[in-house]
C-alpha cells in the first residue's frame, strides 16, 4: 500500500470528531425529545387549569368560614349538639384563615384567595369593632355592675373582694359562695354596699335598697339534692324607681364520648329563668350570672330572645389562665349594656367582668 493510501493523523483526528459530534447531536436530540414529551404530559395534566380553577376545596372551605360567621344556625344541633359548640367558639374561627391562605398561595389560586378575603372581610365586620381602642370611663351610663363566679375552691376571698371594689361598682353579683367565703365578702363588703342578699350560692351586694329578694326556681328536674342557684332581688335606686336584678348561675356543660356537647340541664334551667323573666312585670330587668354559655349560643334563646345582649367583644372570662369565652353575662331588658371589660385575676377560674348599664326604660 502506497503512502497515500493510508489516513494522514490528522484526517484520523477529523474522523474521530466527527463521530463524537454526531453523537452528541443523536443524544442532544433524544434529551429535547424527552423533554418535550415532558412537556406535553404536564400540558395535559393542567390543561384548563388556571389561577382561576386551581384551589377549588381551599376557596369552599374559605367559604364555609364566612358562612358560619354569618350564619353559625346552619350547623346542627343534631350531631353531638356542634351547633352550640361552635356558637361558643365562634370569634376562634378566623384562625383557620392563616392556614387556608398558605394553601392558596401555595396554589396560586385568584378564586382561593377571593374566597378567603371574602371570610377576612366578614370578620371583620363582626368583631373587628372589638379590637378597636375604647375609652369605657367616658360613655354615658347610670350603673356599674360586676359580675363574677368567685369559685368554691377561692383561697383568698379577701382579695377578690378588694378587686372588685377597685372597679367602684353599684351592684355586685357572685356565685359559688361557700360558708366560709361569705363571711369575708360580707366583711369586705359591708361598708359601701350596705344591702346584700344570699340565695344558696348565689348572691348579691348593692348600693341601693333590696326591696324585696326570692328564689328563682331553675333547678333542673333530674337534679338531686339541694341545689339553688338562682335569686330575683327588686332593686330601690330611686325614690320611685325599682328595678328587677337576677342573679344566675346555670349548670356547666361537658363535651362527653356518648353525648358531644351536653348542654341539657344548662339548657333546661335557661328555660326555667326564662319564664320567670317572661313572667316579670317590672319595666326594667337586669341579668347578671354565670350562663356557661356566650349569648350567641342557641340553648340561651330563652333569655337572650328576651333580654338585650352586648355586641360581641373580646371580653372573654374563662378560664383565667388563657381565655376563650364569655361565659359570664350581663343582659337587660329596659336597660342597655354599653361597655364590657374584664377586671384582673382573682383565685377563680374566671375573671371578674364589669359594665357599664344604661337605663333605658
Amino acid at each position: 500500500m502506497s503512502d497515500d493510501d493510508t489516513p494522514s493523523g490528522t484526517e484520523a483526528a477529523d474522523r474521530k470528531r466527527t463521530v463524537t459530534t454526531a453523537g452528541r447531536d443523536e443524544a442532544d436530540s433524544a434529551r429535547r425529545c424527552a423533554g418535550l414529551f415532558r412537556r406535553e404530559g404536564r400540558q395535559r395534566e393542567v390543561k384548563g387549569r388556571t389561577a382561576w380553577t386551581r384551589g377549588r376545596v381551599t376557596g369552599v372551605c374559605a367559604l364555609l368560614v364566612a358562612l358560619v360567621l354569618l350564619f353559625p344556625s346552619v350547623v346542627p344541633n343534631a350531631v353531638w349538639n356542634l351547633g352550640s359548640l361552635v356558637e361558643n367558639f365562634l370569634p376562634w374561627l378566623g384562625v383557620t384563615i392563616a392556614p387556608l391562605l398558605a394553601l392558596a398561595v401555595l396554589r396560586r389560586s385568584a378564586i382561593a384567595l377571593l374566597a378567603l378575603l371574602t371570610a377576612v372581610v366578614v370578620w371583620a365586620v363582626q368583631y373587628g369593632p372589638s379590637l378597636l381602642p375604647h375609652d369605657s370611663a367616658a360613655s354615658q351610663h347610670d350603673l356599674t355592675v360586676v359580675q363574677h363566679n368567685a369559685s368554691d375552691e377561692n383561697a383568698n376571698p379577701s382579695d377578690t373582694a378588694r378587686t372588685i371594689s377597685a372597679a367602684g361598682p353599684d351592684l355586685i353579683a357572685l356565685e359559688e359562695l361557700t360558708e366560709p367565703a361569705l363571711s369575708a365578702y360580707e366583711d369586705a363588703f359591708t361598708t359601701r354596699y350596705p344591702h346584700h342578699a344570699v340565695v344558696g350560692t348565689v348572691g348579691l351586694w348593692s348600693r341601693y335598697p333590696l326591696v324585696d329578694t326570692v328564689a328563682a326556681d331553675i333547678k333542673p328536674k333530674t337534679v338531686e339534692g339541694d341545689w339553688s342557684r338562682g335569686l330575683r332581688a327588686t332593686v330601690r335606686i330611686a325614690p320611685r324607681r325599682d328595678i328587677a336584678v337576677y342573679v344566675a348561675h346555670l349548670p356547666s356543660v361537658r363535651i362527653r364520648p356518648a353525648n358531644g356537647f351536653d348542654t341539657r340541664w344548662r339548657d333546661e334551667s335557661a328555660a326555667l329563668l326564662g319564664e320567670h323573666i317572661a313572667a316579670d312585670t317590672t319595666g326594667t330587668v337586669i341579668l347578671m350570672g354565670d350562663l356557661n354559655g356566650t349569648p350567641r349560643d342557641r340553648g340561651l334563646t330563652p333569655l337572650t330572645s328576651q333580654l338585650l345582649s352586648p355586641d360581641e367583644a373580646f371580653e372573654f372570662s374563662w378560664p383565667t389562665a388563657f381565655p376563650v369565652a364569655r361565659i359570664d353575662q350581663v343582659l337587660g331588658r329596659g336597660a342597655t349594656v354599653t361597655d364590657l371589660w374584664t377586671l384582673p385575676a382573682t383565685g377563680s377560674d374566671h375573671l371578674p367582668l364589669a359594665a357599664h348599664i344604661k337605663l333605658t326604660h
